[in-house]
């Protein structure tokens, strides 16, 4: 089932105009970031725990946070969403199209849920699903990858789920955490989410 976009109405604690949130399913919905959000993202990135399921960890200072949040919005090459509940409007997550490139017609997804306790139920997939309409129907891209952790199961089957193959693995291409560890590439190509 392909979801709608909203219906002119304004959210109850961001005050967005609900026009501009991109997609919607039944529980989140994708939506532009706003400068109320720059607080949450800042706390996620320095959560280090959290930062190490995904990514090598480095400390984050307010004002290189507050730069990256207006340089974020500004490049081309990249489409920025919070992930919001519809029911409250709580940022949950973050998820992103980056290196896009318009002659291969290909970008690269990625994702973040903020709070431990929002993952498991099923926010993440429905994320990655939104962002997958809004990349072959709005953006009419070929192909969308990802480059996940070997041992991030969780992810894993969420990427599956939303009907990602995986196409091998970087052997020991990242180091997190004192240790090198094994990346997994997978890719979802154009015919492939047609034919879900």
């Amino acid at each position: 089932m392909r979801s709608g976009y909203l219906n002119s109405k304004v959210c109850c604690e961001c005050g967005l105009d609900e026009k501009i949130k991109m997609r919607k399913s039944k529980t989140i919905a994708l939506a532009p970031l706003t400068a109320a959000d720059s607080p949450s993202l800042w706390a996620w990135i320095n959560d280090r725990e959290q930062v190490l399921s995904n990514s090598a960890y480095k400390p984050v200072g307010e004002v290189q946070q507050q730069d990256w949040f207006a340089a974020i919005q500004n490049r081309s090459d990249v489409v920025f969403f919070a992930i919001r509940l519809i029911e409250t409007d709580r940022l949950v997550g973050t998820c992103q199209l980056h290196s896009i490139n318009t002659i291969h017609r290909s970008a690269e997804l990625q994702i973040r849920l903020g709070d431990p306790a929002d993952r498991g139920q099923g926010y993440g997939t429905e994320a990655v699903k939104l962002l997958l309409e809004f990349a072959f129907a709005d953006l009419n891209l070929h192909r969308v990858y990802l480059h996940v952790f070997a041992r991030n199961e969780p992810a894993i089957a969420v990427y599956e789920k939303a009907g990602f193959i995986r196409e091998g693995t970087l052997r020991r291409a990242a180091f997190i955490n004192g240790e090198y560890i094994d990346v997994v590439v997978m890719a979802i190509l154009r015919d492939e989410y047609d034919h879900q």
